[in-house]
């Protein structure tokens, strides 16, 4: 681990100038402080955030939810509300990490992870991401647990939040503070797919801190839910994942919210599924032929041709269990 300062900020003001001038927020620190531990990220100032009053988790006026940047992981997976009003993001959170990680890691933090690629990881590894212009070691590597959507010639690294597929399934936005002052981006803007610059992974700019992640109202009665295909059942990323929500009156389905995980270079909408299902009465021809779509312009590389078939099995068992058959 190189050197580093260390400053903790006490106010929202602080932690804008410290972060103007180039500092690092940190609050749970469980990615971060591996991949400096790894070198992987050589940050010259950490500004510990953990005190900013950002852990409330409230309902807002038009039924939706909006979720502090400090918000632990374990708390949001628990919170009543969460549970009650968007289960899919409890589930998520609950089938991620480690307890212990959970406890620890906030919900700003989740979203602004970085890649567990083994090659971004690997130092002597030739790797985009970390050293632009070096190449990518995966593309022709071993590339099992890499990604079949979004991918190109400079990257083919996963995203590997859990809860992000959830964020944008439900279309969620990120609420951020900077120097200029608030705004907001759709969550599925906030995180960038690779393109030639597979470096810049997130819409925020220098000394921009996330406050909060809110997600729309959505109409009632709607049930959702989180899948996820891992090798073992413990503390293991995606292999694939699905986040569904369904809102169903009078035996049609009126509003159809789907994403992936697992298999693209950030959380997976997937819109075309989605069309498929609006309009339609819930059926297993249904669930069959709307999956049949979810991994519509799917790239796999050598080793990972099997998330193709998994990827649709996955999304057709999701929107199943969600959706019922009558």
């Amino acid at each position: 681990m190189h050197p580093f300062a260390f400053t903790r900020a006490e106010s929202t003001h602080e932690a804008l100038n410290a972060g103007r001038l180039g500092g690092r927020y940190i609050a749970g620190g469980t990615t971060l402080v591996d991949l400096m531990r790894e070198t992987v990220e050589r940050p010259e100032t950490l500004v510990d955030i953990s005190d900013l009053p950002l852990r409330e988790v409230r309902v807002t006026e038009h039924g939706g939810l909006r979720i502090g940047a400090l918000v632990t992981m374990s708390q949001t997976a628990a919170h009543p509300k969460v549970r009650t009003l968007f289960p899919v993001i409890s589930e998520s959170l609950q089938l991620s990490a480690s307890a212990q990680l959970r406890n620890m890691a906030t919900i700003g933090g989740n979203i602004m992870q970085r890649t567990r690629c083994t090659y971004f990881r690997d130092v002597t590894a030739d790797c985009n991401k970390r050293e632009p212009g070096s190449g990518c070691a995966a593309r022709e590597g071993h590339n099992r647990t890499h990604a079949i959507l979004g991918t190109s010639d400079a990257c083919v690294a996963t995203h590997p939040s859990d809860v992000a597929v959830a964020f944008a399934a439900l279309e969620a936005n990120v609420h951020l503070l900077g120097p200029d002052g608030e705004r907001t981006v759709p969550f599925t803007d906030f995180l960038l797919k690779p393109g030639s610059t597979p470096n810049r992974e997130h819409r925020i700019r220098q000394g921009e801190l996330i406050t909060s992640v809110e997600i729309p109202g959505l109409p009632r009665p709607l049930k959702s839910g989180y899948l996820k295909v891992r090798d073992r059942q413990s503390y293991e990323f995606a292999l694939t994942s699905a986040a569904v929500a369904l809102h169903v009156r009078g035996g049609v389905i009126q509003e159809a919210k789907v994403a992936a995980g697992g298999v693209g270079t950030v959380p997976w909408k997937l819109p075309v599924v989605e069309q498929h299902l609006v309009g339609e009465r819930p059926s297993e021809a249904l669930w069959s032929a709307a999956a049949a779509h979810a991994a519509n312009g799917a790239l796999p590389l050598q080793h990972n041709r099997f998330k193709v078939e998994l990827l649709k099995r996955t999304v057709e068992r999701q929107l199943r269990i969600v959706g019922g058959t009558k």
